[in-house]
C-alpha cells in the first residue's frame, strides 16, 4: 500500500499535469460517480492535496473527489489517447488540453462538497500529516503520552492513522530500527530522549523519502550500494525487507515476525525488548 510519501508525490506529479487549467475530458465510468459528469465539465482542478494515504481533488465548482488508493489504486498522469494500463479497472479521466490523468482500481472513491469534508468519516479521524511541514518533534513527543495513545506498543501504534497520517508498513519498520526501539517498547516506557529519537526518525525518515523517491536508508550508504550494482529496492531501506541478510549496523541477520497483521522488521541487537 502506498505510504504519505508516495501519495504526496503522486500529488506533485497531477498538480504539475493539470492544476488550474479546465478540464475539456471526463470520463467516469465508475458507476458510483457517473452523475458528476455534467457537474465537472469545463470545471476547473484547483489542487490535489494529500492528507496521510488519502487524496483529495479539489474542483472550483464546490465538489472535492476524496480518493483513497488502499491495496491496488493508482493515479497515473499522461497524454491524451494513451494506452490505458493493463490489469487494471479504470475509475476516472480527467483531461486538459493534452494532459489526463488517470485514477484505476480504487475502491473508496466519491465526491462530497467541499465544505462538508470536515464531517468525512475517515479524514476527522486522522492524526497530523506527517509530512506536514508544520508538524514538529515537540508535538509528536506529546502525543505520544497522550492517554488514547500512551499505552500502545510502538509496532501498533505507527500504524494508527489516528496518531499520525501516512505512516504505513516500510516506514514502521525503519523508524523504530533508527531510533532503536524494539517494537514492543509502549510511549510510556520510554524516556524523553527515546521519545525525541522517534519523533525525530519519524519525521526525518518521511522526508527523505519524500525527497528520495522511497529511500530511507543513509544517503551516502545507498549511494555507495548503487554504484556497486544494486537495484533501487536493493539500496533503498535499513532494515525493511531484508530478513536474514545483516544489519548494516552491526551484521546481526535481520529477522521478521507479523505485528499488527503485517510483516514488522527487527535488528534483535540494535532493538533490544524492554526490561519488564
Amino acid at each position: 500500500m502506498p505510504e504519505g510519501p508516495e501519495i504526496r508525490r503522486a500529488a506533485d506529479r497531477l498538480n504539475q499535469a493539470v492544476q488550474g487549467r479546465p478540464l475539456e475530458h471526463v470520463y467516469l465510468p465508475f458507476p458510483a460517480l457517473r452523475r458528476y459528469g455534467t457537474r465537472l465539465k469545463r470545471a476547473t482542478i484547483q489542487a490535489f492535496t494529500p492528507h496521510g494515504k488519502a487524496l483529495l481533488t479539489h474542483f472550483d465548482n464546490g465538489l472535492t473527489l476524496y480518493s483513497h488508493n488502499q491495496l491496488y489504486g493508482l493515479w497515473e498522469n499522461t497524454r491524451i489517447g494513451a494506452p490505458y494500463l493493463k490489469g487494471r479497472q479504470l475509475r476516472l479521466e480527467l483531461g486538459t488540453a493534452g494532459q489526463v490523468v488517470r485514477l484505476y482500481s480504487a475502491t473508496d472513491v466519491k465526491f462530497w462538497k467541499t465544505d462538508s469534508l470536515k464531517h468525512h468519516p475517515f479524514l476527522v479521524k486522522l492524526g497530523p500529516d506527517i509530512l506536514d511541514p508544520d508538524l514538529s518533534t515537540t508535538r509528536i513527543s506529546e502525543r505520544c503520552l497522550e492517554p488514547r495513545f500512551r499505552n500502545q506498543t510502538l509496532g501498533a501504534l505507527l500504524l494508527n492513522q489516528t496518531f499520525l497520517a501516512g505512516l504505513g508498513n516500510y516506514l514502521r519498520t525503519e523508524i523504530l530500527f533508527v531510533a532503536e526501539l524494539n517494537p514492543e517498547w509502549r510511549p510510556l516506557q520510554l524516556s524523553v530522549d527515546q521519545r525525541f529519537n522517534l519523533a525525530d526518525a519519524a519525521l526525518t525518515l518521511s522526508r527523505q523519502s519524500y525527497d528520495t523517491g522511497g529511500i530511507t536508508l543513509n544517503i551516502g550508504q545507498a549511494e555507495r550500494l548503487k554504484r556497486s550494482g544494486a537495484t533501487f529496492e536493493d539500496h533503498r531501506f535499513w532494515i525493511f525487507d531484508r530478513s536474514g541478510l545483516p544489519c548494516y549496523r552491526c551484521a546481526t541477520p535481520i529477522a521478521v515476525r507479523a505485528v499488527g497483521g503485517r510483516r514488522l522488521y527487527y535488528c534483535a541487537s540494535c532493538q533490544p525488548k524492554p526490561q519488564i
